[in-house]
């Protein structure tokens, strides 16, 4: 197999800190990550369409030469290809918990914070869209606070005790924000402090660049 990633595309990341993690918790996972570079425009080229005809990353090719092209999809099939440690939980309920805080990670955040990024000043290069932006901060706060307020019990991971799945999109979202010049305010008190913990962690450092 082959995941094909950007280092500091949000995307991408959350999968390769799902890698990382796993690997830091004792699997053994083989994957070779080779760059597509998006500002050479290197997705729009034939031969990575044939992987992903949307042009995006991250891709995933596997040993009979298809092809999974979803971050979700990716994550969800390496943790069933090796669910040693546990990434998205043992038990039904703590699979739901931690899929659920993932999605308000991915949805409420990630997604909020690019739209902001690609609408003013978008490493793509796409126009500036103000009404795009304007509402993309103003749907932001409402995810921080959710998550803000799940973790003011003191979890220090997003859905509990052990890193999963929703460390690592929340912890791709951040790094887009800090990189596209997003501000999260400080008064979401227990997500910066997750964020300065998360951060210091081996396997976030072999990923974050920002």
């Amino acid at each position: 197999m082959k995941l094909y990633i950007f280092p500091i595309a949000p995307n991408p990341t959350k999968v390769r800190l799902y890698l990382a993690e796993k690997i830091a918790g004792g699997a053994v996972i083989d994957l070779p990550q080779i760059m597509v570079d998006l500002r050479e425009g290197e997705q729009k080229r034939p031969e990575h369409l044939a992987r992903n005809p949307f042009g995006k990353l991250p891709v995933l090719e596997l040993d009979d030469g298809s092809h999974l092209i979803e971050s979700l999809a990716i994550i969800e099939y390496l943790e069933e290809c090796h669910p040693e440690p546990p990434m998205i939980g043992r038990t039904t309920l703590e699979r739901a918990r931690m899929r659920e805080l993932e999605r308000i990670a991915d949805l409420g955040m990630l997604l909020q914070v690019g739209r902001i990024i690609h609408a003013t000043k978008s490493p793509l290069g796409l126009p500036p869209n103000p009404g795009v932006a304007e509402s993309a901060r103003a749907m932001l706060p409402d995810a921080l606070r959710v998550l803000d307020d799940r973790m003011a019990d003191g979890r220090p991971f997003v859905a509990g005790a052990a890193p999963g799945i929703a460390d690592c999109t929340l912890a791709s979202a951040f790094q887009f924000a800090r990189f596209g010049g997003v501000e999260i305010p400080a008064d979401f008190q227990y997500l910066t402090r997750w964020d300065a913990a998360y951060r210091a962690r081996p396997a976030a450092q072999q990923v974050l660049l920002a």
